[in-house]
């Protein structure tokens, strides 16, 4: 539990465009995505895990700067694909159905249930951490 843990956002690549390939864990899905990141551990605020109507997934809230990032980067890619890594590991993507606004992305993730609380916590206290050392 103490230690860290480091989330990441990667944009697929347009078809063509040379990137580097993911896969998920159970799914087993393969997405090509930039080897930069578009979102890092600066860019989160907070994290919680949350129960929507097709389940449980990772919610997370990014810094007002992060949250224009997102919004241009969602509005740019409409159809693709942003994968989530928590420490370089693909865990879960979420395709870019709509701009999104408002800085809060909700995102399943390829793991039980029940671990979800604890990578939360992680996630939260790593950022925090990483917050803290910034100021």
């Amino acid at each position: 539990m103490d230690q860290p843990m480091v989330a990441r956002f990667f944009m697929e690549v347009r078809p063509g465009t040379p990137g580097m390939a993911v896969r998920l864990p159970i799914s087993q899905v393969v997405v090509n995505v930039n080897p930069k990141p578009v979102l890092v551990e600066y860019d989160i605020a907070n994290v919680e895990f949350a129960k929507v109507d097709l389940g449980w997934c990772l919610y997370f809230q990014f810094t007002p700067a992060a949250a224009r990032d997102l919004y241009r980067l969602s509005a740019s890619n409409l159809g693709g694909r942003l994968v989530l890594m928590l420490n370089d590991a693909p865990v879960g993507a979420r395709r870019l159905d709509q701009p999104i606004a408002d800085g809060n992305l909700l995102i399943f993730v390829e793991v039980p249930n029940e671990e979800l609380p604890p990578i939360a916590e992680r996630l939260k206290r790593t950022s925090a951490a990483i917050a803290k050392k910034a100021r």
